[in-house]
């Protein structure tokens, strides 16, 4: 005889960033009544990366068609908007520039434009005498205006999923142990000796979903190394009009140092990408060692220093020296001094990467017997933080059916 079983919920969320919530809020939409149970283990909604990024609002233009992130993102850019409207959450369409700021530099300008239009984006292209049209003080070779970027506050946008989910969030609960039985359900136990009983598990815990995968008993086949992105705010914030962006390198998941306008009026620039000492090493201050030996004990962590340690060297000069910082900004935006970058809190992107090295290019999302696992959700996916969590919550709900 299969025993009773008293579940706290049907569905336990672990996790409360955007895309926890994002999912906590689309189950409930779905199906009304199904129980679901959010597990933060901070004091509140979207600490980490939810609320330590540009703000943002991604048109989608860099993905590849057909990805995950590209159809995602297009399509939660205009969710988004809609969205922070209809609950009154600040929000601005803004539009960008991308800058070609040397030769090099045109060809992957030109292959944006025709991503662009592969995934529906509409583009303009602009000479560089154009640019000054939309950003007088910066300048470049060529550009591209791309109109359906904007800014949003995330942390409001999290704080109203959480409200409207009609979701049990709980707040200072973090996981100690995952208790998975595949006849039988979830359990999970805090480290403040709660234990929370489920049908089934989703695992949103962004920078350290790779341990709570491997808590619940299922292999990720790839580990978080996680990357600190530091910014500095605008001492003259008149200098930048709304936002501004260089060619990306293709080799890398991040977008380079940007100018960004926010909600707040003020502008801030970057993140470069440098190694974090620990999951949430926000500084180069903070280490702990257990996180930081897990890193490098991961064979892809070696690979990634191998093949681009060119670029990390660049990284890491900028990290170490304003003037080094100052001058990549300058390529951009050249009446910038060191003087005007005042320096801001930083952010810690949650990257996955596989045993080769591979950078994790998409979302990422598997599944395990009751459980379902985000194991690679870095930006864009606070503008696509909707549809993440309606297939998320898709994917919970159908296991939920068969249990």
């Amino acid at each position: 005889m299969r025993p009773e079983i008293a579940y706290d919920c049907d569905v336990l969320v672990v996790g409360g960033g955007i895309v926890g919530l994002s999912t906590a809020y689309a189950i409930t939409r779905a199906a009304p009544g199904t129980r679901v149970t959010v597990l933060e283990k901070e004091s509140g909604p979207a600490r980490h990366q939810t609320g330590r990024n540009s703000g943002v609002i991604h048109s989608g233009i860099y993905y590849r068609p057909g990805s995950l992130k590209a159809r995602f993102a297009v399509r939660g850019a205009a969710e988004m908007v809609k969205f922070c409207a209809e609950y009154g959450i600040a929000h601005a369409v803004t539009g960008k520039l991308i800058v070609a700021t040397e030769r090099s530099e045109l060809p992957r300008l030109h292959g944006l434009v025709q991503r662009g239009r592969e995934n529906g984006i509409p583009v303009r292209e602009l000479g560089g005498s154009q640019i000054a049209e939309y950003e007088p003080e910066v300048r470049g070779l060529a550009a591209i205006h791309v109109g359906t970027t904007g800014i949003c506050d995330f942390v409001g946008v999290a704080r109203q999923l959480a409200e409207a989910s009609g979701a049990e969030i709980r707040y200072g609960a973090r996981v100690e142990r995952v208790d998975r039985r595949p006849e039988l359900g979830v359990a999970v136990r805090t480290t403040a000796g709660d234990v929370v009983r489920a049908r089934v598990l989703v695992n949103c815990a962004g920078l350290h979903c790779d341990e709570v995968a491997r808590l619940t008993g299922d292999d990720p086949e790839m580990r978080i190394v996680p990357f600190r992105g530091e910014y500095y705010s605008l001492a003259r914030p008149e200098l930048v009009r709304g936002l501004v962006y260089p060619v990306p390198d293709p080799a890398f998941p991040f977008l380079g140092v940007h100018l960004t306008r926010g909600i707040d009026g003020g502008v801030h620039i970057g993140p470069n990408a440098v190694p974090a000492l620990a999951r949430e090493g926000y500084g180069w201050g903070v280490v702990r060692p257990r996180e930081l030996g897990a890193t490098l004990a991961w064979p892809g962590s070696w690979h990634i220093a191998r093949r681009h340690w060119r670029y990390g060297a660049g990284e890491l000069r900028r990290s170490v020296s304003r003037a080094a910082f100052t001058t990549a900004v300058r390529r951009l935006l050249p009446a910038v001094t060191a003087e005007d970058l005042v320096p801001t809190a930083a952010g810690v992107r949650a990257q996955a990467v596989l045993r080769d090295g591979t950078l994790v290019d998409d979302f990422l999302i598997k599944e395990g017997a009751r459980a379902v696992h985000v194991l690679n959700a870095p930006s864009p996916a606070a503008t696509a933080s909707l549809p993440i969590g309606r297939e998320v919550a898709g994917r919970a709900l159908a296991m939920l059916a068969t249990v």
